[in-house]
């Protein structure tokens, strides 16, 4: 597994009230909701990245408002319908 590092200002912990290790969970989930949402990555993969079982993965998209069906709308097909 590859690791990656950044320097957080000490700010960023208090207000999110996190410790390290709980806010390195919430940047992977984050970041594989988003790439998820975007459409990068499938939920196999954004469950790697986010560390937990796809149905875990399902529920965490929901809980941040992100839906877990990916939709491949072209632009003929939006208000078309």
């Amino acid at each position: 597994m590859t690791m990656i590092a950044f320097d957080l200002p000490d700010g960023a912990f208090a207000a999110l009230r996190k410790d390290p290790q709980e806010m390195q969970m919430e940047f992977r989930m984050a970041a594989a909701a988003k790439w998820y949402e975007l459409g990068l990555i499938s939920q196999e993969r954004g469950a790697e990245i986010a560390g937990l079982t796809r149905v875990e993965f399902m529920r965490a998209l929901s809980r941040l408002g992100v839906s877990p069906f990916q939709e491949d709308l072209d632009d003929d097909a939006i208000g078309h319908a």
